[in-house]
């Protein structure tokens, strides 16, 4: 899976992408997880399977909707989980965001 995290060029998601990667190791999961500002997210949707917006920028999160056209699962991350860098529970989440888009899409 590919997974885009998305924030305004911080810091702290680019520590996040690193223990998300290594829960995906731990889970013998071999997933695909980079970060991007919010300014270029346009430019690196191409591929990805889900996006996971920070907290701190969630207020984009209607314009990524309108960006992907329902074609990729968006979902922001809990800010306890960001705060916690909560890698297990972030993974799920966006594992979730997938399964249940990809299964809304079977419905169709």
């Amino acid at each position: 899976m590919n997974i885009l995290l998305s924030c305004c060029a911080g810091m702290s998601t680019s520590i996040l992408v690193e223990c998300i990667l290594q829960e995906c190791e731990k889970q013998g999961k071999d997933y695909n997880i980079k970060t991007v500002d919010q300014g270029i997210l346009k430019d690196e949707i191409n591929g990805v399977d889900v996006i996971l917006l920070a907290p701190q920028v969630r207020h984009i999160l209607k314009r990524v909707e309108k960006m992907t056209k329902g074609q990729i699962p968006i979902g922001v991350i809990k800010v306890k989980d960001y705060g916690k860098l909560d890698a297990a529970a972030i993974l799920k989440y966006a594992e979730e965001l997938f399964e249940n888009h990809s299964a809304q899409k079977l419905i169709k």
